[in-house]
Parts: structure tokens; sequence; C-alpha cells
């Protein structure tokens, strides 16, 4: 392979980063138990022109994509930022700079996607947890679920089980209610194992 061949092989290839912000976008409308249809509906397009857009045979146009990253709840950069990952590192590798994000610190948790894409059985997130927040209910997923506690502390629920853990600790739980706060003047940061994906 000649230099040039490497230099064109590591540029991202527009058809196949649809194909990734279509898988993305099928994951994420699954995970919410929304289907095409209902998704359809909701933007006012085609059932058809959706199943091609998730297949990566058509591709959103920026409008659309925003639409659509607002009926799913996260910013339009969550699907932009695939544009900037090269051929040969999409699916496999996620680079520091280009971690998809949601959330934000004065909402209370700011969410990092630490894996490449949702095209696989589990995700993998970094999330913070500022001071004084908490979840405004306990929520019930149909996941399971593994925490590390990287540093600070977490007040959480399980079932109708209460624990705190702090840094260095690990929990688990599957398809049962779950409720955090932080009561701590300290951000607290987990990496979350989550599968199915939910993101």
């Amino acid at each position: 392979m000649t230099s040039g061949d490497s230099a064109q092989a590591d540029k991202p290839n527009t058809s196949n980063v649809s194909a990734d912000i279509g898988r993305d976008i099928r994951a994420i409308r699954q995970s919410k138990g929304m289907t095409l249809t209902e998704m359809a509906d909701k933007l006012g397009r085609s059932i058809g022109y959706l199943s091609q857009v998730e297949r990566g045979i058509s591709a959103l146009s920026t409008e659309e994509l925003r639409q659509v990253a607002q009926l799913f709840d996260v910013p339009v950069s969550w699907f932009l930022v695939l544009s900037d990952v090269s051929e040969s590192e999409r699916g496999l590798i996620t680079r520091s700079g280009l971690r998809r994000m949601s959330g934000d610190s004065e909402g209370g948790l700011a969410e990092e996607l630490l894996s490449p894409d949702l095209s696989g059985s589990y995700e993998v997130i970094r999330s913070v947890f500022a001071p004084g927040a908490r979840l405004e209910k306990p929520t019930l997923r149909m996941t399971e679920e593994t925490a590390y506690m990287v540093s600070g502390k977490l007040d959480i629920r399980i079932g109708d089980r209460f624990f705190t853990v702090q840094a260095g600790d690990c929990f688990r739980f599957k398809e049962e209610p779950f409720y955090w706060e932080n009561n701590s003047s300290e951000p607290a940061v987990a990496i979350w194992v989550v599968s199915p994906p939910i993101y």
C-alpha cells in the first residue's frame, strides 16, 4: 500500500458514516421501545424512508438529523462526531476528543459514551454526578447494568434496598427500579456497562 493509499483509507467515508448513524438511530429507537411506525409519525416521514436511513441506504439532511436528535433528547453533535472518525478506527476506537456527550454539570449529570457506537450487545458510559444532583424518581429499565465508582460517593437504591457506594466500589442490577443521589460536596464519577445499549 502506498502512502497515498494509507491517507485515503483514514479519511471518513460518507456512505459508511451514514450507515453508522443509521445503526445508532435504530439502537436508540429500539432502546426507547419505539417502533419505526411511531418514529415515522413523530417525524412526519415515511416508514420506508426511515427504514432506508437505519440501514444506511439513505442519509438524513442536517435538519432531519436535528429533528431525530430532538426526538431522542441527544445533541445533534452526538451523531455528527462520527464524520470525524477515520475509516480504519470506526467501530473499533473511541478517541478522547471524539466522545459523544449528553447532559451537563448544570443539569446534574454529564455523560460520555466510551463505546465506539451502539451496534454491540452493551455500551460503556462515563457518568459525572454533580454535588447535590439526584434522579427525580426511581427509574426502571429493561437492562442489566454494572457500575464502577471511579471517585466520589453516591447514595443509591436498587429495588427496595439502600446503599452508599464510593471510589473503588462496584454494583450491579438487572431490570429493577434504580435511584441515585449525590449528597456529598464533590462530584461522583462512575463507569457503567449497560446491556443492551440504551444511550
